[in-house]
């Protein structure tokens, strides 16, 4: 190999020529390649220094130490659920009577991974890796399998938390600061893709603070060119202190392999959520301040004399509410929360998800062009008169549904506007009529047989009716849908 050294000092003209750069990367001669850049040139941040390797023996690196430290706390695990299975002779009307009850349940099965973040056994994962299931096993690093109990899951974070018994204590990998990370700053995938075995990939940050992905409705996402592929999906991404930064949980991917585009749940958004599991919460309560928020588009922007589209519109403030108390009014835009920027609706609703109920925050915000400061306090959101949670039994298409009068807390809890109301469905049974007909967690049931359905009560009554013809409408996101059927 032939290796040609440059000995030479650049002039002040050679300043900022190919001559300049070479001279400032290379020093004035003396010990080539052996002498470093000056650190107090290279960039830090919070104390950590990032520079690009420098000379043939940094380029020789390796992440293993990082990897064998850290792997034993990165886990698989294992989803089975129990789908009935129609048999094709159930109509049949001479079969049937033979053949139609006897096919036995299916078992589907899930592959995904998680992270042990205490050494009591709490592990954290995606709710996409054990959605629906029936039964959740975790296998350690050193083969070691443990049934495992769901403390805490939620779709609209795309978050769960497990808890084993282990004999003794396990290892972990202690959460980072997400917020520190830059584009650019190096990190580790770890997961079980494919169900190969445990896997390490590096790569970088990618970008930060990613939004509309449409992966969960609180997206601000870490993307990073990791290789990540099914089965990673609750995988630890970790940076180059060993902490973790984020939750892998979904890929952009049009052959369903890694494509270099992977995105992770910030650590600061895990914290959050495991602290919340600790505390014996049975959902994920975000702070309430009474408002609801859409983005800012190019119009509105320009109507409002920005200069980009960015922040967070408010849209409407509930009377009485914090951000009302606060002195937020429609029209306002949000720009920031605590000194972090705000580019859209997302964002703040994941500064707002991290942050504890009973604090207070500081909002700047623009109000006909110009800039405002308002602290708000963060709030737990109103019960509502009746908060009853009823299951509907009975032979109805409503079969196997849990139910409830819309309140704040209960539309906060559901990922829906603050203000919705009516009876909402607020879970359904495996397998349940309810479930297999399409029905979803969120649906608001308004009208059913021509009754309209203003209580549980409603519901129940309207459900418990001998009839085949059912007529009902409900609203999904924001869409009317009627549907009418036999059953």
């Amino acid at each position: 190999m032939l290796i040609v050294s440059f000995a030479f000092e650049a002039t002040a003209e050679e300043k900022g020529t190919l001559g300049g750069v070479l001279s400032d990367l290379l020093g004035n001669g003396q010990n080539q390649g052996q002498q470093k850049p000056d650190e107090s040139q290279a960039g830090k941040a919070d104390g950590t220094l990032r520079r690009v390797p420098f000379g043939r023996e940094e380029m020789e690196l390796s992440f293993a130490p990082l990897v064998k430290r850290t792997a034993p706390a990165v886990v698989n695990v294992y989803a089975s659920s129990k789908v009935r299975v129609q048999s094709p002779f159930m109509d049949d009307p001479f079969f049937g009577r033979f053949f139609g009850q006897q096919m036995p349940p299916r078992v589907q099965s899930s592959l995904g991974s998680g992270v042990i973040v205490d050494p009591s056994g709490i592990i954290v994962t995606n709710n996409h890796v054990i959605k629906g299931a029936d039964e959740v096993k975790v296998a350690l690093s050193d083969g070691r399998e443990f049934e495992s109990k769901i403390l805490l899951k939620d779709d609209k974070v795309d978050l769960a938390v497990l808890k084993i018994k282990a004999p003794d204590p396990l290892p972990t990998i202690p959460l980072g600061d997400s917020d520190a990370l830059e584009v650019g700053d190096l990190v580790l995938a770890m997961g079980n893709p494919f169900g190969v075995g445990q896997t390490t990939t590096s790569g970088i940050v990618s970008a930060l603070a990613r939004t509309h992905i449409g992966v969960s409705d609180y997206s601000f996402f870490i993307q990073t060119d990791a290789a990540i592929n099914p089965g990673n999906s609750g995988g630890a991404l970790i940076d180059m202190k060993g902490e973790l930064v984020g939750i892998n949980s979904a890929i952009y991917s049009k052959s369903g392999g890694s494509i270099g585009i992977g995105f992770a749940i910030p650590s600061n958004m895990v914290r959050a959520f495991v602290q919340s599991a600790k505390s014996g919460a049975d959902y994920f309560e975000r702070p309430f301040i009474g408002a609801e928020f859409q983005e800012v588009t190019p119009s509105v922007a320009e109507a409002l004399g920005m200069s980009r589209p960015a922040g967070a519109l408010v849209s409407s403030v509930m009377k009485d509410g914090p951000a009302e108390q606060a002195g937020l009014r429609p029209g306002d835009v949000v720009t920031a929360m605590d000194g972090a920027p705000i580019d859209d609706p997302q964002a703040l609703n994941f500064r707002l998800s991290t942050q504890p109920i009973g604090g207070t925050s500081t909002l700047d915000m623009l109000r006909d062009g110009k800039k405002q400061q308002v602290k708000v306090k963060l709030e737990r959101a109103p019960a509502g008169q009746s908060s009853k949670e009823i299951t509907i039994d009975g032979d109805s298409p409503f079969g196997g549904a849990k139910v409830a009068a819309l309140s704040p807390r209960l539309a906060q809890r559901l990922g829906m506007p603050t203000d919705s109301e009516g009876v909402v469905i607020v879970d359904l049974e495996n397998n349940s009529p309810a479930q297999s007909l399409g029905f979803d967690k969120g649906d608001i049931i308004s009208e059913v047989n021509g009754t309209a359905i203003k209580s549980v009560d409603d519901l129940q009554n309207a459900a418990s009716r001998q009839t085949r013809l059912w007529r009902f409408t409900i609203m999904r996101n924001g869409q009317t849908i009627r549907q009418i059927l036999r059953f």
